[in-house]
């Protein structure tokens, strides 16, 4: 289940003193979070760390159809790329916390000398607990624990600790997701303060959060539409909708008939206005509508998608 007291924020919503945890589901989820979150830094006057062995080109925000001179914003020391090698292992290749700890703590305490305003930080994890050079689970622990004793009582460093969720097992992902603050997720796809639209990742689809009413028809159906291209299932998690009128109802019909394949559309943890709506209406008047799970967040999950 998840944990009461960890927040959810979206990844353009961080702020300073944000530890943060993205467990992904795959690279697209990825890097729709830590691309913005790269990309701002640097379009900004903040310091991005990012410790990796990819190149700097290859970096999620940074590749190819983003504007950004790579080069000059190294040369200004506004994008770190640190090595694992330089960041955290030492000489024998074996991971070492407190290199890490100490990396990431002189990068912070240059930045306000260097002129940034903040300090995003962000490396992945998944190496760590699965592959060759596995640590022990309990040293990984230790090390988010200090990042956090860093980077929580900043007013300059922010950061987001990635790993692939299917990294290691779930009772691991719970152990590492509760050594952070913050969770992390993609930016809305859509949010009027009426109507919130999220993309979800695992399963893959949408949360739809607020009112659906008639004046936001249209962007509802943009969004499904632009969901609705694959071959496999698309759940729609209705758990924060709190009104939705038959005009909803009658568009997520249509839509279901159009699915590739004659695969519906999963209707998950129901709030009970919806379920009541559909209910009268009746399920066998919507077509290509199921009912799908009523479980809370899958363990380790972090609470996204």
């Amino acid at each position: 289940m998840e944990t009461p007291w960890l927040a959810k924020r979206p990844v353009s919503a961080l702020r300073p003193g944000d530890h943060g945890w993205l467990a992904y589901s795959g690279l697209e989820e990825r890097d729709r979070v830590i691309g913005p979150f790269v990309r701002e830094g640097l379009e900004t006057t903040e310091k991005v760390v990012y410790v990796t062995d990819a190149p700097p080109d290859r970096l999620p925000g940074l590749g190819s159809g983003h504007r950004i001179d790579v080069d000059a914003h190294r040369r200004t020391g506004a994008l770190r790329v640190i090595s694992l090698r330089d960041a955290c292992l030492d000489r024998h290749g074996d991971f070492e916390p407190a290199r890490m700890v100490d990396t990431l703590g002189r990068e912070v305490g240059e930045a306000f000398d260097q002129g940034f305003r903040a300090v995003r930080i962000t490396t992945d994890h998944s190496w760590l607990v699965n592959g060759p050079r596995r640590s022990d689970l309990g040293q990984v622990l230790g090390c988010e624990h200090r990042v956090g004793d860093t980077v929580s009582p900043s007013t300059m460093a922010m950061a987001i600790c990635q790993i692939d969720r299917r990294a290691c097992s779930p009772a691991e992902l719970i152990a590492l997701r509760d050594t952070h603050e913050v969770l992390v997720e993609v930016n809305p796809e859509f949010d009027d303060g009426i109507l919130k639209i999220v993309r979800t990742f695992e399963p893959d689809g949408l949360r739809v959060e607020g009112e659906l009413d008639a004046a936001r028809h249209a962007v509802f159906a943009e969004q499904l539409s632009q969901v609705n291209t694959g071959r496999g299932r698309v759940h729609l998690d209705f758990s924060r909708l709190a009104f939705i009128d038959l005009g909803g109802l009658h568009l997520l019909a249509k839509h279901a008939t159009l699915r590739p394949g004659g695969e519906p559309l999963v209707l998950d943890h129901l709030s009970p206005h919806v379920e009541n709506v559909i209910e009268m209406v009746g399920w066998h008047r919507l077509p290509g509508l199921v009912r799908g799970g009523d479980e809370g967040p899958r363990p380790g999950s972090g609470g996204v998608g």
